[in-house]
């Protein structure tokens, strides 16, 4: 009695599968679950006394750029995770339209990010039944391609105790080309500030496209943390508060942008005495 209790048990269990199975059809060859499933690993606390150099840089990731091209992965889009979630109100942006926008000190509201990129054109067309002009209000939404460039602001600290140099991100900005109404291209517009450690549970639980192996996806929150991607400085920590642009031009900016990194460099090297 017991082993038939049991068997109708597994039969149950088959038949609920198959159902499931048949209602969602699985697109690959198992199921995928380890990223949805990961959870992020915390930072290592680091006191202010252990701190015994640090730096803060502003950097700029190009997605045409050929290291960052999952960026731009047309079926999942990093800014289609980010503004998804701004709009749904899982996650908390600030507006950039104010002084220090990136200092995350006014918060965006989640209808005036929803009102970003988006616009409604009235178009005139044929109807092809009446063959009458008939005026019809399309509504566009933020397109994704038009997003080229990201934006990071991170906190590079030597920790005197663990002798190490980590780097923080603080914050992310995604940044859109601005096209004026006769196409011209008018510029980068960043969109909004978000701080990044808000972003990390979002970013863990969605796959980065990998060219090599598609049984193995970092997420995109361990693509950051390992600095998988190429960028260049646009703005140090100085007197000024000034960007690179305001003081050097054309090559010469991103000859600044690697001096200031080389210095980083070269400091934590002669932080070591053999």
């Amino acid at each position: 009695m017991k082993n038939m209790k049991n068997l109708l048990a597994t039969i149950t269990l088959s038949l609920g599968a198959l159902a499931a199975f048949a209602q969602e059809p699985l697109d690959g060859a198992y199921q995928k679950v380890v990223t949805k499933e990961k959870e992020v690993i915390p930072y290592d606390f680091i006191r202010e006394a252990d701190v015994f150099w640090s730096k803060r840089i502003w950097r700029s990731i190009d997605v045409r750029e050929k290291m960052n091209l999952p960026f731009k992965y047309p079926q999942q889009y990093l800014i289609e995770i980010i503004h998804s979630a701004a709009k749904n109100g899982e996650l908390t942006v600030y507006d950039n339209s104010v002084v220090d926008g990136d200092q995350f000190k006014q918060v965006l509201p989640v209808e005036d990010v929803k009102k970003i990129g988006y616009k409604e054109d009235t178009v005139t067309q044929i109807n092809p039944v009446t063959m009458e002009e008939e005026t019809k209000v399309v509504k566009n939404e933020l397109a994704w391609d038009k997003i080229i460039k990201f934006r990071l602001k991170e906190d590079w600290v030597f920790n005197e105790n663990t002798s190490t140099m980590v780097c923080r991100i603080v914050g992310l900005a995604p940044v859109r080309e601005l096209v004026l109404s006769d196409g011209t291209v008018a510029g980068d517009e960043v969109m909004y500030w978000v701080y990044y450690p808000d972003l990390r549970p979002i970013l863990a639980k969605y796959e980065v496209f990998n060219p090599k192996n598609d049984a193995v996806r970092l997420s995109w929150e361990d693509l950051f943390e390992a600095r998988m991607f190429e960028s260049y400085i646009y703005k140090e920590s100085n007197v000024y508060d000034r960007n690179i642009k305001e003081y050097a031009t054309g090559i010469d900016q991103l000859l600044e942008s690697e001096r200031i990194k080389q210095n980083m460099f070269e400091f934590e090297h002669d932080l070591w005495n053999y």
